[in-house]
């Protein structure tokens, strides 16, 4: 294969954009990354600016341009990942009405419990892959049309903030089929927009971008916006698919029986089947990769961002000893878990902070530590957070051996693989060997791999297993395992005992918060 010609990977994600300049082998030349913040100023609101965001699309991919030094001539395509299930509304010259309202918003619990309780939502599930729950587009379309009618009305288009790039490169309104596929208005037979589906939101599909498979090749960039990025016109784009399913592209998930698990600000477990398949108990997704890749599985809302949060909250102190040392805040961190023995002696987390999607589908959960008494300390806290992230990843993964077995193969990726200590937890928890791939960045080595296959430079999507390397493999620990399989009923019973708590608390927290 030739390695003189270059492919850029974009990954739209929840809280950065990250561009990745690879050789057609696969290997990383240069990468650029811009953060953007997301605006959470009431616990159900977390929006962000498309503009932002646009920009933010653009300088990372002039960036990895400038820095490269490459022509743009060698350029093969850029292919494009991104976060699912955000909603923006624009009027008819493209302008936004709305910020970009995320899959982490919750404005629209009680339409989703509408859906899902008077209004047939799990048989809309079944047709579209979506489970009922706020982040899904359709009930945020719902919530906007009841609480914001005159702007409903006002509105050309519903679009996410893949959309809204493309339209502002391109100037034309479209799809793939993997963003649609996570509305909850996408038939997965028929890979068109569900005409029940669009009666509940109160839309049609003209107020909807037009569907495209995921190997879709653009050209023709605006006035303006080759210069700005350092490309030729008529540089290819692919359209691309979503981030979870790329993920899974990325580390070479794509056959029975292996499954990705990955844990960034938020998290989830996939795997690749040939064709849709939905859970009879609605709790897992089915998200379209190609007409013969399908991705199932569950989304967690708390991932990496819960480590972040005790380093905020807890940790000014070691935050303080790691800058004088010149080292990574997460490293102190890291040491400081490392100290207390697995299951952190009885002190068990429940990592809900931001609600939950899979396996609890309830934006109305909330964290708690169970078990805490006066021998607890602060390492024990640690430790116990990182243990309650990968607890709640492996019932999630419960759920879906139900529909696929166990599992022949784990592929882990994602922002915890830099920690050696969460990983060989993953191995405690699942007890099976995990395995880590040699490229943390999976979704844009997805989408390129995706766009070589769009393009006809390769003949299958297996080319990414020339790709890829394995950096750690770290089998179970027998101790560890047994204690954890001691601790994961507890866990359980826990979470599923606290349903009516749970609505209860997040109804004082609406009510302090003046929601």
């Amino acid at each position: 294969m030739l390695s003189t010609s270059y492919m850029i990977g974009v990954d739209i994600g929840t809280t950065s954009t990250k561009a990745v300049l690879f050789k057609e082998n696969g290997s990383i030349v240069t990468q650029a990354n811009v953060g953007y913040p997301l605006h959470q100023p009431s616990p159900s609101v977390a929006e962000q600016d498309p503009e932002q965001i646009l920009n933010a699309v653009i300088h990372t991919i002039a960036t990895v341009m400038q820095t490269s030094g490459i022509q743009p001539a060698e350029l093969l395509f850029l292919s494009f990942s991104s976060a699912m299930h955000s909603v923006i509304a624009v009027d008819a010259e493209g302008k936004p009405l709305t910020a970009c309202i995320t899959w982490a918003d919750n404005r629209s619990s009680a339409s989703a419990a509408r859906l899902k309780n008077e209004l047939g939502g799990h048989e809309l599930y079944l047709r579209t892959g979506t489970p009922i729950h706020p982040m899904s587009p359709i009930t945020k379309l719902m919530w906007l049309g009841e609480e914001q009618p005159d702007l409903f009305r006002q509105t050309y288009k519903f679009i996410s903030i893949k959309e809204y790039v493309f339209a502002r490169l391109f100037g034309e309104y479209i799809i793939d089929h993997s963003i649609a596929s996570s509305t909850g208005m996408f038939n997965l037979e028929k890979l068109a927009w569900d005409d029940e589906a669009l009666r509940i939101a109160g839309i049609t599909a003209e107020h909807l971008s037009k569907p495209v498979p995921t190997t879709q090749v653009v050209q023709g960039l605006l006035p303006g916006f080759a210069e700005q990025l350092g490309l030729l016109a008529s540089t290819p784009f692919v359209v691309g698919a979503s981030d979870g399913v790329l993920s899974n592209l990325g580390v070479g998930a794509i056959q029975p029986g292996v499954v990705a698990a990955t844990i960034g600000t938020s998290g989830a477990i996939r795997t690749v089947v040939d064709r849709p398949l939905t859970d009879p108990k609605g709790r897992i997704f089915c998200y379209a990769l190609t007409e013969k890749h399908w991705v199932i599985g569950g989304p967690v809302n708390n991932g990496g961002m819960l480590f972040r949060w005790v380093r905020d909250e807890f940790a000014a102190s070691e935050v303080e000893t790691a800058k004088r040392l010149g080292i990574d805040p997460y490293e102190v961190l890291t040491r400081i878990a490392e100290q207390v023995p697995p299951g952190s002696n009885g002190l068990l987390f429940h990592p809900y902070l931001t609600g939950e999607r899979a396996p609890l589908w309830n934006p109305d959960a909330r964290g708690s530590f169970f078990g805490l008494s006066m021998t607890h300390r602060k390492e024990h806290m640690i430790r116990s957070v990182l243990e309650g992230v990968i607890f709640n990843m492996y019932t999630v993964l419960l759920a879906m051996e139900e529909r696929i077995g166990r599992p022949g193969k784990i592929l882990a990726t994602g922002g915890f693989a830099r920690s050696s200590l969460w990983r060989q937890m993953m191995a405690d928890i699942f007890d099976q060997e995990v395995i880590i791939p040699e490229s943390i960045e999976s979704s844009c080595l997805g989408a390129v791999v995706l766009g070589l296959y769009a393009t006809g430079r390769a003949s299958s999507l297996d080319i990414v297993f020339e790709m890829i390397g394995s950096t750690h493999r770290h089998q179970p620990i027998e101790a560890h395992a047994k204690v954890y399989k001691q601790l994961l009923p507890i866990f359980i019973s826990v979470f599923r005992s606290l349903e009516s708590q749970y609505e209860a608390i997040a109804a004082f927290q609406r009510e302090q918060a003046g929601e």
